[in-house]
């Protein structure tokens, strides 16, 4: 339950159920309604209007739809906060929060990710845009003095909600804010290139039980896992084979559903937002943060798309130095992990950024002269944030970094062919962190900038470094990995990590969670990705490797904003398991990962040649 209490703290609608506070109360009337969609189901909903609204005296909406729940209850309830930030709390808005379909106090059948339906023919054809289209028609006709301007946000799912939201096209909705927003459960939060996120396992329960009523109380604790352990490593490894995990998840639909569709085929496609955007109307800011270990994809991929789809929209990007949400709270010092960024960088991003975005939209003339760029991005090297006029910058040319088998890093090529090996054994996986306190929480956090030298000095796992630097290297844009590989098995994944290596002197910051490691050497994380092999040339349709033959395994990780200084070095690591984040790849080619045997894993020499290199955008 502390790991359900976390969760829901972190991401829900309301953000917290502690103590009444005194101002949402003293300055905001509260009402709960039950708001009709097209097709007869009622969304629970929850108003909070400024007590100082009249006829002359009108106020925005602003809006969050949420599964995990519009708490707390009741029209005498009040939350410790109401927005994105107690800065707009302060501005006055009118703030609803919705229970979606099928949660909570809502009523309906609750699916993940609710499949697009772009031709609507009758009035049971039903998704997020329709029911936010019905809520926001709604509201601007029946809640009191509003005027008639209807702004959207969310993080992670409520992330998700807004980005399809998006797809209403309203016009009364004026602005819209993706917040850390899934766009793809096959290469966001669950999976990552369709690898499974074992990491994510304890979390089943919260969106794979129906429930049978409207409540207030969850009603998937029956199917929390207690572990007894503290040793989230452990237990997943003596879990086995994902074939024993329905002696826990037998009558769980969602992880029923995971297993049965290992592939991208139509379960996974009807539910990503991508292809959806073809007109794009509510000015658009998304946000997310560089180390959000459950969602970065969507957020660089919402932007990108509705870019190239839309090039007339008013559309912008925000990316800060954060986890997964951590710019909706200022924690003083902002860190992630070990690194420290500097103080009140969330603070910054309220004031500075979302308070004007929504401001200008929703209570200002709403054209697109905002004050803002289009891309506002936090350099996680030099720690400072940047603008740029378009993301990914014209300023960046791509360049190549050889993966050489001598260890080196370099932007040549090599000068004749030759090779590197280890051995894989998922028997003995690589972890993905050495932090064992956080590998039993709901999902992963600190990893994302966590050090690496304890992986990169197994065996298992090879290392590339450049010299050196003599001077500042800025990594800016994307990143795309080109492995050229061969291995004993019929199958493998393979893990690229781009890291930055500090020198030896330097020194600690002050505000170090973990006295027992040093930032001198520091191998910091900037960006990883996993690539199953069995999915190199198709998601939809996947093919085992040959055994010993030369294969090219190409795959995105996600884009950075890095200086690397001056003193610094560039490395990569490639490796085949960082576990349990990501389920172990049985390494013998099965038609069902999910369903593999015990004799389906064996060990594999996997060979990385000379000629691999990884892609980056470097900024002039």
């Amino acid at each position: 339950m502390k790991y359900l209490i976390l969760f829901i703290t972190l991401f829900s609608a309301a953000t917290t159920f502690a103590q009444e506070a005194g101002y949402p109360k003293s300055n905001y009337v509260k009402k709960e309604v039950y708001i009709p969609m097209r097709d007869g189901t009622k969304l629970f909903t929850a108003i909070y209007s400024p007590k100082d609204a009249a006829k002359d005296k009108k106020y925005p909406v602003i809006m969050q739809r949420t599964c995990y729940s519009v708490a707390p209850y009741g029209e005498d309830k009040f939350p410790v906060r109401l927005g994105p930030s107690e800065l707009m709390m302060k501005e006055g808005y009118i703030f609803v929060y919705q229970d979606v379909r099928g949660r909570w106090k809502s009523e309906g059948t609750w699916t993940n990710m609710t499949p697009v339906i772009d031709n609507k023919k009758t009035k049971k054809d039903v998704d997020e845009g329709s029911d936010t289209y019905d809520t926001v028609d709604w509201l601007v006709k029946n809640v009191a003095n509003n005027n008639g301007k209807v702004g959207q946000w969310g993080i992670s799912y409520p992330g998700f909600y807004t980005a399809a939201g998006i797809l209403s096209n309203h016009p009364a909705l004026k602005a819209s804010s993706p917040q850390a927003p899934i766009s793809d459960f096959f290469f966001d939060d669950f999976h990552h290139n369709g690898s499974f996120l074992q990491s994510y396992f304890s979390t089943f329960p919260v969106f794979g039980v129906q429930k049978t009523d409207t409540t207030s109380k969850p009603w998937y604790n029956m199917q929390m896992i207690n572990p007894k352990t503290k040793d989230g490593y452990q237990f997943a490894l003596d879990l086995g084979p994902l074939t024993n995990a329905d002696k826990y998840y037998k009558d769980n639909f969602f992880w029923q559903e995971t297993v049965n569709h290992p592939n991208y085929d139509e379960f996974w496609q009807k539910r990503g937002l991508l292809k959806h955007y073809n007109t794009v109307k509510p000015a658009i800011m998304v946000v997310g943060g560089w180390y959000d270990a459950e969602d970065l994809s969507g957020p660089l991929n919402i932007y990108k798309t509705i870019e190239k789809k839309n090039p007339n929209a008013y559309n912008t990007i925000v990316m800060g130095p954060f986890g997964h949400g951590r710019w909706s709270r200022e924690t003083g010092h902002t860190m992630h992990s070990n690194v420290y960024f500097g103080d009140s960088i969330a603070t910054f991003y309220q004031k500075e950024i979302e308070s004007k975005f929504f401001n200008h939209f929703l209570k200002g003339n709403g054209d697109k002269n905002t004050g803002l760029p289009e891309a506002y991005m936090f350099d996680t090297g030099k720690k400072q944030w940047e603008t740029f006029s378009k993301w990914p910058t014209e300023k960046a040319i791509k360049q190549k970094l050889y993966l050489g088998a001598d260890g080196k890093l370099t932007f040549s090529p090599p000068s004749s062919a030759a090779l590197v090996t280890y051995i894989s054994d998922p028997a003995k996986p690589v972890p993905y962190t050495e932090d064992i306190t956080t590998t039993l929480g709901f999902t992963p956090h600190n990893y994302m900038s966590e050090d690496q030298r304890f992986a990169g000095r197994r065996p298992d796992v090879l290392v590339f470094q450049t010299d050196i630097l003599e001077d500042d290297i800025t990594l800016g844009g994307e990143i795309m990995s080109h492995l050229k590989i061969a291995t004993t098995g019929t199958d493998a994944d393979f893990i690229v990590k781009l890291i930055d290596v500090y020198p030896a002197d330097e020194p600690n910051n002050p505000y170090m969670p973990s006295k027992s490691i040093t930032l001198s050497n520091y191998w910091q994380m900037v960006r990883s990705e996993i690539m199953p092999a069995r999915f190199r040339n198709s998601f939809e349709k996947p093919e085992a490797l040959v055994a010993n033959q030369k294969t090219d395994v190409n795959f995105k990780l996600q884009d950075v904003l890095h200086t690397f200084k001056k003193g610094h070095r560039l490395m990569i690591q490639v490796q085949s398991t960082a576990f349990p984040l990501f389920a172990r790849n049985p390494q013998k080619f099965v038609d069902n990962p999910y369903k593999a045997t015990e004799a389906d894993y064996i060990k594999a020499t996997q060979s990385v040649f000379n000629d691999s290199f990884v892609e980056v955008d470097v900024i002039k």
